[in-house]
């Protein structure tokens, strides 16, 4: 082999060699991603999962009016029993009905008034702040995950291997004004 053939193999191999190295590095980019967002969905499912068991709690207590306590007795409780395809609707319904009880002060006020309400009252507030939190974080991850799985070299060299597509966990979680206001 002559020495032009030699060189231009050289600089060919050298070239493959840093196409791989950069094509791991997006591999392994991607997959921290997905690590990123499966531990943000299940701390958002953690999350959900408190807020329900805390309303359930609340609920039960005997401290607020019985319609109220009805209210959110079921929607916490088929927010718990929702299938995963279902969830986003039955949080986005618990959402709803926490705002609904406690849209008026004096429901807050009521709690508190109760035996334990006050650390109840505390421990609400804390759990229907946290998910709004959570649900940011996961849908950050999935946008960036997205964002990176729609390079064609992603698609391309199918560095995503068999990863389903990421999807946002989109619902109603904006907490009752009176509840969320409340110091931590």
């Amino acid at each position: 082999m002559s020495r032009p053939v030699i060189e231009n193999l050289v600089w060919i191999a050298v070239a493959l060699g840093v196409v791989g190295v950069y094509l791991s590095w997006t591999a392994g980019r991607l997959d921290r991603l997905h690590t990123r967002m499966d531990a943000a969905r299940a701390a958002l499912d953690a999350q959900l999962v408190r807020r329900a068991s805390v309303v359930v709690e609340v609920a039960t207590s005997g401290a607020l009016d019985p319609a109220s306590s009805l209210v959110l007795y079921e929607a916490a409780h088929a927010a718990r029993q929702a299938e995963e395809e279902h969830r986003e609707v039955a949080e986005s319904e618990l959402s709803q009905a926490l705002r609904a009880v406690f849209a008026d002060v004096d429901q807050v006020e009521v709690l508190k008034a109760a035996p334990g309400g006050e650390a109840a009252a505390e421990e609400l507030a804390a759990a229907v702040r946290r998910v709004p939190m959570a649900r940011r974080f996961l849908n950050d991850a999935v946008r960036a995950a997205r964002a990176l799985r729609r390079h064609r070299k992603v698609r391309w060299f199918r560095l995503a291997g068999h990863a389903p597509f990421p999807l946002a966990f989109e619902m109603d979680d904006e907490p009752p004004a009176d509840l969320a206001d409340r110091p931590g």
